[in-house]
């Protein structure tokens, strides 16, 4: 109803009113790099349902890339006192660079709200922990799906969260070309990285999960950003090489 209504305010539940502005804030932390304004461009790149119905497709068919349509986040305009939301005309909201994540840490903290014990959410790879961890720590295997690498890394987080993003977890062709669903908001298709996956620890599942889709798109500079926010990452290569960044152990 949102998108439909684009170029009007419209009124929203108080969770879909965090859930744009926890989005607005991911977009300005990464100076626009996970943005919530790329709905138009996944359409366009074919991913117009649901992914079960996607994959199934054999080939989506062909139209124009374009960029998400300049400072599109910062032309929301979210009223989170009187719950409204306005969003420029040929803007189409999309929540799934943080809403899964946001998902997981709600459920860690409403869990550990009703209960008192450690909690661990899982939603996806998405991870959110909170409440008393275990005496060792909540240990997590990284997968290696993506890498090729026989062995999987086991490391231990007491709180926070961890998300890993991947260019290999959602694909689907689009014309002759397979696209991803990660998307760089300055040409509107799916992002060219020299990273095939990354995973990032940090204060929440939504700074994890934004700071990993960002890496990706970020390519390169990825390493040196992640660093300077003092974030641990695992980072893919493509070729598989494995580059840990700041605390995260180096198992190799």
């Amino acid at each position: 109803m949102l998108n439909k209504a684009a170029g009007r305010r419209q009124p929203v539940s108080p969770l879909l009113a965090e859930a744009i502005a926890v989005a607005l804030r991911a977009a300005a932390a990464t100076d626009g790099d996970v943005d919530p304004t790329c709905g138009q461009s996944l359409v366009r790149l074919g991913y117009d349902r649901d992914f079960a119905q996607l994959a199934s497709r054999r080939r989506a068919p062909a139209s124009p890339s374009r960029p998400v349509p300049a400072g599109g986040w910062q032309r929301v305009d979210l009223d989170q006192e009187n719950l409204t939301v306005q969003i420029p005309a040929g803007v189409q909201i999309d929540l799934g660079a943080t809403a899964k994540a946001l998902a997981a840490d709600r459920a860690a903290n409403a869990i550990v709200a009703a209960t008192g014990a450690g909690a661990l959410v899982n939603l996806g790879g998405d991870i959110a922990v909170a409440g008393p961890p275990p005496a060792a720590g909540w240990r997590i295997q990284i997968a290696a799906d993506e890498d090729g690498i026989s062995a999987r890394p086991v490391i231990a987080i007491r709180d926070g969260g961890l998300a890993t993003s991947s260019t290999g977890s959602r694909t689907w062709r689009h014309g002759r070309k397979w696209m991803h669903h990660i998307i760089n908001p300055r040409t509107g298709r799916s992002a060219e990285s020299c990273w095939v996956a990354a995973t990032v620890a940090a204060a929440t599942c939504v700074d994890a999960n934004t700071a990993s889709t960002a890496a990706i798109i970020r390519s390169t500079a990825a390493p040196r950003w992640l660093a300077d926010l003092g974030l641990p990452a695992r980072l893919v290569r493509t070729d598989g090489m494995v580059r840990p960044v700041g605390e995260w152990p180096n198992h190799l």
